[in-house]
């Protein structure tokens, strides 16, 4: 079942870049930006994460903390955050149970091939866990202008 707005955001507990176990109910009180994307250091994800990476000061700003998430491992997350200077935190969804949780463990289908994957979407969490914008098929180029410019009406 997808997850609508106005609803509860699934809160979930994972290891993060630095090895930390972190919650989304650990930033109770601040605004989450929650992307989910396929996988490190590929062309659309770099382009996504560095368009946060940029904006990241104008998010916080707006009360908003940046959280990325992918089925990659802790060391692969490191290595991604490091080589591009990523200034928020990146969450190993290793068995993909946060991104089932969230709706974005879907079929996808490549050069004819099928298979099982996160498709990049993005969730805007209020300060009470409660869901407010969910951006569906994100266009990594600029995504983080669009958020930033929601974040002024949520």
């Amino acid at each position: 079942m997808a997850l609508e707005q106005g609803q509860r955001a699934p809160d979930f507990s994972a290891k993060n870049d630095a090895g930390k176990e972190i919650s989304l109910s650990g930033f109770r009180g601040r605004k989450v930006v929650l992307y989910f994307y396929p996988k490190d250091d590929t062309p659309g994800c770099v382009k996504e994460a560095c368009s946060f990476r940029d904006d990241v000061r104008k998010l916080a700003a707006k009360g908003a903390v940046v959280v990325g998430i992918s089925p990659d491992s802790v060391e692969s997350h490191k290595k991604f955050r490091k080589k591009h200077g990523l200034n928020f935190s990146l969450v190993s969804d290793a068995g993909n149970g946060v991104s089932k949780a969230y709706g974005v463990w879907k079929k996808k289908n490549f050069m004819g091939k099928e298979f099982m994957g996160v498709e990049r979407t993005t969730f805007i969490i209020d300060e009470d866990g409660m869901i407010k914008k969910i951006f569906l098929h994100v266009n990594p180029e600029g995504h983080s202008i669009d958020v930033l410019n929601c974040l002024e009406s949520v």
